[in-house]
């Protein structure tokens, strides 16, 4: 990436009243982050949600120079970086509308391998939390996951050293940037993650760790992984959160039971009272859910109608599922401009033609 592509979108990012989602429309629409910044204010104001009050803050000449002395320490530290609509973006992350459009990492995170589990749970672990996670983590090894967690006190530093002893990369996502770790104490771990895995962040480097911010970091976590785990939880806490958005992103979640006179169990009893998470014993309910234990089966081979003919919303179409693969819907009603109501009619008639197919989380590919 160039340095000004870079620069642009730390700029945006910057912008106040400028969400992800709003700069994914705004990127769409443009076409290019750089050309955002070189656009007139009237054609930006055309764009659905792109108001004076936006327009300030898009142009405020403060964010360049903040835009700047970031781009500076990302250099200098040598600090890794992805962008949503580049291949080295995670997959599972870049499904979720609200994901952020640049993450920010450091140590040896590979996400070539798509087996990712998140666990999280209260940070007043007690023996039988710890013992559970350090045992389901030790049973699914043989699998490779990626386990990812958030850094913090209990169940997720329990979860990220679990992963380091069974030799398993691990994720810590930060509620801050990198110019500080959160809790101190857990700074003698660094090494250990980095060298397993590492931190992944969207905040900038001088970022605190407001409790907005651990609000934030939960979608990161849920959109990032395959299924989410909760390991105890009282009544309320942030992995209940964490497990509700990964409802709404149509991911798999388990809980673990426990006894209904106990504290910590019972946010993971009502998950599974209310059907929002499936009761997890034992690493085979997370196996057999996600069809681990399958083994490969030969691909049936499906003769394409040849020649087939696609109108201009259905060739766009085609066309980032050819170059990207798989997308959520949301993510194809974006990125092709195309307003959802349109889109679900216009999927039925290409699958129709055997251009495409459904898959499950209201994602879709090529046929």
């Amino acid at each position: 990436m160039k340095e000004e592509e870079l620069l642009a979108i730390l700029r945006l990012q910057k912008s106040k009243a400028i969400g992800d989602i709003l700069a994914k429309k705004l990127i769409v629409n443009v076409g290019n982050v750089e050309d955002i910044f070189k656009e007139k204010a009237t054609t930006l104001q055309k764009i659905n949600g792109i108001g004076n009050h936006v327009l300030k803050h898009l142009f405020d000449k403060k964010n360049s120079k903040l835009a700047e002395q970031e781009l500076n320490y990302i250099k200098q530290n040598n600090i890794g970086y992805s962008y949503f609509l580049n291949d080295d973006y995670p997959v599972n992350l870049q499904n979720c509308i609200d994901s952020p459009i640049l993450l920010f990492e450091d140590g040896n995170i590979n996400f070539k391998n798509n087996k990712i589990i998140s666990v999280v749970g209260t940070r007043n672990m007690t023996s039988y939390g710890r013992d559970f996670c350090n045992k389901i983590i030790e049973d699914l090894a043989q699998y490779n996951p990626i386990i990812v967690s958030g850094f913090a006190y209990g169940v997720d530093i329990c979860a990220h050293k679990a992963a380091i002893k069974n030799k398993l990369q691990t994720i810590a996502v930060l509620a801050h940037g990198f110019e500080q770790i959160y809790p101190k104490v857990h700074k003698k771990y660094i090494n250990q993650v980095n060298e397993n895995g590492g931190f992944l962040t969207e905040f900038w480097s001088e970022e605190q760790p407001l409790r907005e911010n651990f609000l934030k970091r939960n979608r990161i976590v849920a959109g990032i992984s395959k299924a989410t785990i909760i390991i105890e939880s009282a009544e309320k806490g942030g992995s209940l959160v964490t497990a509700d958005i990964a409802n709404s992103y149509d991911r798999d979640v388990f809980a673990l039971p426990g006894r209904t006179t106990d504290i910590y169990c019972k946010g993971c009893n009502s998950l599974i009272k209310n059907n929002r998470a499936t009761l997890l014993t034992s690493a085979d309910d997370i196996v057999k859910m996600l069809n681990w234990d399958l083994k490969e089966k030969p691909k049936k081979i499906i003769q394409k109608q040849l020649f087939v003919e696609l109108n201009e919303n259905e060739q766009k179409i085609h066309d980032l599922l050819s170059l990207k693969g798989q997308q959520l819907l949301d993510i194809i009603a974006l990125e092709c401009n195309i307003p959802m109501y349109q889109l679900s009619s216009i999927l039925l008639q290409m699958e129709l033609k055997g251009v495409t197919k459904p898959l499950p989380g209201k994602i879709f590919g090529l046929a």
